[in-house]
């Protein structure tokens, strides 16, 4: 049993983590990034869109952000273990201001090239590939390692919290100025205080390593022979990668749902209410029993919302849809966080974490490209409703070829009890 003094020390966890001054300039830092990426990313939409008037181009927006990581996954890792991480961030928000300058430009041009903004699209793509590591590895050098789980906690809060005002106040933009320009100044504002924000920070000295790629391939084998974390890792992916309906917004916004730019912007920000909402209420009631279980169901429910979303030509609905298939989808990344975690060795964790990026980091990107694709092979409704149908079918798959999965009880992996 705990002491008195130690379950004191637990109950204020969350106030220690924002007790230190480089956690919150972190904190800070990272909801004016994130935000800058997402409004600029309303911006990126609705742009591409107006000009090609092609679902297979908002695909193609997805598919030069995912391409980087592909390829640079390795040396970003290397890199953020290799060099100070909070020099690598620094030069990440220097990239994505200048990424931010670079559509401002093109925006300023009477006819805008849409093959520079796929050019622009890609680079920013390279920046979040280097930018995604080392903001993981920071975390653990800016607060005591025993108040770590709080401060993942609030990282994840302030990560939804910029996902969901960033897209409205892109989108209120887009609609009040009539065009992209004040979208991409915004962004490079608050690009410029992210960097001001993070060049504060004084993170303590981090341990000198060798990052290796056999280190990493080493974590490929192991997720093959662990076939629980296989299933949570594959599962998730093919859940996002067809059920995605995100790159097909511009399109229910302007010819479906009539709602337009502003209306682009509450509808990406939707999906991160639910989740927002979601991830407070499992706080308050975390999940412990047959958790294999209520992860099926809730990738369940997300594709069962994602058809809900394609067939809607209600503005409400749609909204609920979205903000339904969020809540579904947070807990899913909950659950999956969780076992990956207390599933995988203490030595092995660094490794598989680089895997689950692989796969996690990247399905948001390939899954837009697919929505596209689809859309312009089929139509815009029944690609979103393909996708979720798709979605149930993995389901079903995976509760077959999984057994692993399906019979987990425990926010630890233990089966359940026949």
């Amino acid at each position: 049993m705990a002491s008195p003094a130690t379950q004191g020390s637990e109950e204020r966890a969350g106030y220690v983590a924002f007790s230190s001054p480089d956690f919150l300039l972190f904190q800070a830092a990272r909801f004016f990034i994130v935000a800058a990426l997402e409004m600029q990313s309303v911006a990126i939409g609705w742009q591409v869109y107006e000009i090609t008037k092609k679902p297979l181009d908002l695909g193609l927006v997805g598919l030069a952000q995912f391409l980087p990581g592909i390829f640079l996954f390795l040396a970003a890792g290397h890199v953020a273990d290799r060099f100070s991480r909070r020099s690598v961030l620094l030069c990440c928000y220097a990239g994505f201001g200048m990424c931010s300058s670079l559509l401002l430009v093109l925006a300023l041009r009477t006819s805008p090239s849409v093959l520079m903004i796929y050019a622009v699209v890609l680079l920013l793509g390279v920046v979040r590939t280097f930018n995604g590591p080392a903001g993981r590895a920071i975390l653990p050098q800016l607060v005591p390692i025993e108040h770590f789980p709080n401060a993942v906690t609030w990282n994840a809060t302030t990560f939804q919290a910029a996902t969901i005002s960033g897209p409205a106040l892109g989108g209120l933009l887009y609609a009040v100025s009539h065009g992209p320009r004040a979208v991409y100044g915004g962004a490079i504002l608050a690009a410029i205080t992210a960097s001001v924000l993070m060049w504060s920070i004084l993170p303590r000295a981090q341990a000198a390593r060798n990052a290796k790629t056999a280190s990493v391939f080493a974590g490929f084998r192991y997720v093959w022979k662990q076939k629980l974390i296989l299933a949570l890792i594959s599962l998730d992916m093919f859940a996002v990668l067809l059920g995605g309906a995100v790159a097909l917004l511009p399109v229910y916004a302007r010819e479906i749902l009539h709602i337009g730019p502003w209306g682009l912007g509450i509808l990406r920000s939707s999906p991160a209410v639910g989740a927002a909402i979601m991830a407070f209420f499992l706080a308050h009631n975390p999940l412990r029993k047959n958790v294999g279980s209520v992860m099926l169901w809730c990738v369940g429910g997300f594709g069962v919302f994602t058809i809900v979303f394609g067939l809607s030509r209600s503005i409400p609905l749609s909204l609920l849809a979205l903000l339904l298939s969020g809540a579904f989808d947070m807990v899913s990344v909950v659950i999956r966080g969780t076992l990956v975690q207390l599933a995988t060795p203490d030595e092995m964790r660094g490794r598989v974490t680089a895997v689950d990026m692989i796969f996690i980091g990247t399905s948001n990107e390939l899954g837009q490209f697919e929505s596209g694709l689809t859309a312009a092979w089929f139509g815009t409704v029944p690609a979103v409703v393909l996708g979720g149908i798709g979605t149930l079918c993995v389901i079903g798959v995976w509760a077959w070829i999984f057994p692993e999965l399906r019979e987990a009880n425990e926010m630890t992996g233990e089966k359940a009890e026949a």
